[in-house]
């Protein structure tokens, strides 16, 4: 008899930046809020589609569309290594 388990375990997305850059699609906008003329007339914002996962995430908090960039990147990839986490099964007590 074959044991199945209970979940099945989650897709392992890539966190390698070369792979990743691949598989993302980058999207830019302009940032709202206070900031002032250079903000309202630059494309700053960046909001990143991991199209593998649909996952999407948005960094507006910089002027620079540069650092944006970075900051979505980072956030994309703690959120992909949060999914790849499989969880540890619980041993039931007495």
């Amino acid at each position: 008899m074959k044991m199945l388990s209970p979940r099945p375990s989650p897709p392992p997305y890539s966190t390698d930046p070369v792979r990743l850059a691949r598989d993302v699609v980058v999207e830019t906008f302009r940032a709202g809020g206070p900031g002032g003329q250079h903000r309202n007339v630059t494309d700053s914002a960046v909001r990143l589609l991991h199209r593998p996962s649909g996952i999407q995430v948005v960094a507006s908090e910089s002027r620079s569309q540069h650092r944006n960039r970075a900051v979505a990147f980072e956030r994309l990839v703690a959120r992909l290594e949060r999914l790849n986490r499989v969880p540890v099964r619980r041993v039931p007590t007495r």
